[in-house]
């Protein structure tokens, strides 16, 4: 396996469940799935074409994670996931992975959110396995629900 597809429900429109995604990240984003765990300042998608992902722990130390590759505001945002299968940070793009997160109106004003992680062979050694834990119960189904959660108690500042 090579491509991993997750998806969610969230009882929220479409427009604010996008928001939340990306401009809420350090909201919802497990920080035991950071490296600066619970010492993480941000985490953060810069949601433009060629914006960075990154994660900011103490003392300034940043690391950037991933590039934007598409937005397409309220709908969709497609990025380079530059984490190798060992957690390690991968500063060359021809060896990252694809996220795409697409938002889609369903009934009843909810959101449909659905990833796709392709181009696991990009990682070379460990591609196969690496795919498999992001498709595992701890893998990309445990943190859409964690966003999940997050998004469907959000209740917007008065």
């Amino acid at each position: 396996m090579t491509e991993v597809q997750q998806h969610i429900e969230v009882l929220k429109r479409q427009p604010l469940v996008f928001d939340l995604f990306v401009n809420r990240f350090l909201s919802w984003w497990p920080k035991a799935y950071t490296w600066s765990g619970d010492a993480l300042v941000n985490i953060q998608i810069d949601a433009r074409v060629d914006g960075w992902c990154t994660e900011t722990g103490p003392l300034g130390f940043r690391c950037d994670w991933g590039r934007v590759l598409q937005v397409v505001t309220g709908e969709r945002l497609v990025f380079l996931w530059q984490i190798s299968p060992y957690r390690l940070p991968e500063p060359n793009p021809d060896k990252a992975s694809v996220v795409q997160v697409q938002f889609e109106a369903i009934e009843q004003g909810a959101t449909r959110v659905t990833l796709w992680h392709t181009g696991f062979e990009n990682h070379g050694e460990g591609a196969v396995a690496y795919a498999g834990q992001m498709n595992s119960d701890k893998g990309w189904k445990y943190i859409l629900e964690v966003f999940a959660a997050f998004a469907n108690n959000y209740a917007a500042p008065v």
